[in-house]
């Protein structure tokens, strides 16, 4: 589900000898239960006043025995307010959420199964985004060399971000508590 029609057209294309529906529609108007939601980079362009209405659809379509995955970009500090900078030349309307808003706005809903942090390892993700863009500049289409800039200024001071611990990637379990048998977290070991 997405309001993106690039998004749709692209995974259709990536999905097409699967059974998978993927639908042009905004979350808000679904109406129909799930034994699995997953909501993938989407949460942090919610915003701030729509945090209490979008856990509230996620339990309205989860099954009572189901999970939730919620994929997203954290901060540090709770703050309803995103950098004027990102506002102006990257993301309207976004904010990252902290901890607390989401553990504040789910806890009507849900429980939490398992919060794992990727954030020390997404620098890295953010730093091979620059690396490839830089090196296939010249293959993108039309873009002037002061768009070219704001991303690699966002780019990097993200990276930066990431790296100091401000910011936070967080892949967080929800249930709805009436679940019959435990959740077991999966752990990669390196």
């Amino acid at each position: 589900i997405t309001i993106s029609k690039q998004q749709v057209a692209l995974a259709q294309e990536l999905v097409r000898d699967l059974n998978v529906d993927i639908r042009f529609q905004d979350y808000r108007d679904l109406d129909e239960k799930f034994d699995r939601i997953y909501s993938i980079g989407m949460f942090e362009h919610v915003g701030f006043k729509n945090y209490q209405h979008y856990f509230e659809v996620v339990n309205r379509c989860l099954v009572d025995d189901g999970l939730f995955l919620l994929h997203t970009i954290g901060h540090s500090k709770t703050s309803s307010r995103v950098d004027p900078w990102i506002e102006r030349y990257i993301f309207p309307n976004s904010v990252l959420p902290s901890a607390e808003l989401i553990a504040r706005h789910s806890s009507a809903y849900f429980a939490i199964e398992d919060w794992h942090n990727f954030g020390l390892d997404y620098h890295l993700t953010l730093l091979a985004w620059h690396r490839n863009i830089e090196a296939k500049w010249q293959e993108l289409p039309d873009y002037d060399e002061t768009f070219r800039r704001k991303w690699r200024y966002y780019l990097l001071s993200s990276a930066g971000a990431f790296k100091a611990y401000r910011n936070h990637l967080w892949q967080i379990v929800f249930s709805k508590g009436a679940r019959q048998k435990p959740y077991h977290a999966v752990r990669s070991v390196i």
